[in-house]
């Protein structure tokens, strides 16, 4: 009679490693074959439309350096007339903006002479012995400033919009605020200004021979609410 086969611990053992390996195979080709399924495909441009957006962005790119290019190459000046109450820009030798403006009363003139713009500032903080206004409407400079190369004076706004056209800062040149907010976006640091005291020849060829009367606020005539700060 033939005694049944018994298997040892050995064999018994291997027999499990064998199954064990045999499911963990299964199951990686499984998992495999559902991530191809479920691979999302990459869908390429033609390379006719990769072309067409390359040169594009070439294009646009080139318009925009040709922009700044020109921007930078041009030629601006700043003319201020004391006597007329008036700035003008003037590009590569054209006027191609004047606005009025308030100058400098008797007491504090505005300064004469040939300056250059050395900072452009929006939303600017006033300091002024001692006293600081933080941006708003209540700051004296307005919405605007930009700097000249004489430590304190500038073209910026202000918060007495009725002292445009009069001698009423401390020196400073002010506008009002469309006016200045379109002008900052046209001057750039570097550009030149001059100041004029007279209606000398420059002054005439830009704002004409106009002896049009013009209306200055005193100390004595204005209120501190209608003259402002600066």
């Amino acid at each position: 009679m033939t005694r049944p086969k018994i298997e040892t611990p050995v064999e018994k053992a291997g027999l499990m490693v064998l199954i064990l390996f045999w499911v963990l195979a299964l199951a990686a080709l499984s998992q495999a074959a559902h991530g191809q399924e479920l691979k999302p495909v990459t869908q390429q441009k033609p390379a006719s439309a990769q072309k067409a957006s390359a040169k594009q962005q070439r294009a646009t790119s080139q318009k925009k350096t040709k922009q700044a290019t020109a921007e930078e190459s041009s030629t601006r000046l700043i003319v201020i007339s004391i006597p007329d109450r008036q700035l003008a820009l003037i590009v590569d030798g054209e006027v191609v903006k004047v606005y009025p403006v308030a100058v400098g009363k008797d007491s504090t003139p505005s300064p004469e002479g040939e300056f250059t713009v050395i900072s452009r500032n929006v939303d600017p903080t006033y300091y002024h012995e001692g006293k600081v206004v933080p941006p708003g409407k209540n700051n004296p400079l307005g919405t605007r400033w930009m700097g000249l190369d004489l430590k304190g004076y500038g073209i910026h706004g202000t918060n007495a919009p009725k002292s445009i056209g009069k001698a009423a800062s401390h020196g400073c040149i002010r506008m009002a605020k469309k006016d200045l907010e379109e002008l900052f976006t046209l001057v750039r640091v570097g550009d030149a200004v001059t100041i004029r005291g007279e209606r000398d020849e420059l002054v005439a060829q830009v704002f004409g021979n106009s002896n049009t009367d013009v209306q200055v606020a005193s100390a004595a005539t204005a209120s501190a609410s209608e003259v402002g700060n600066e």
